[in-house]
């Protein structure tokens, strides 16, 4: 299976606790901290759901 980078670019300060979980969830715990995930159809649903928050790239 592929695999997909996840960088965090924006602060989850003031942001609902659903954004801030699922933040969490990826891995993710501040601001330029990358993460390596499979490219999978609930990994993607989490990163649709903070997309403004994070840059994606193909591993």
């Amino acid at each position: 299976m592929a695999k997909i980078k996840v960088k965090q670019v924006r602060s989850s300060i003031k942001r609902p606790q659903n954004q801030k979980r699922t933040l969490e969830a990826l891995g993710l715990h501040r601001i330029g901290h990358v993460v390596e995930h499979e490219n999978t159809p609930n990994i993607m649903g989490m990163i649709n759901k903070v997309k403004h928050l994070v840059s994606t790239e193909e591993a």
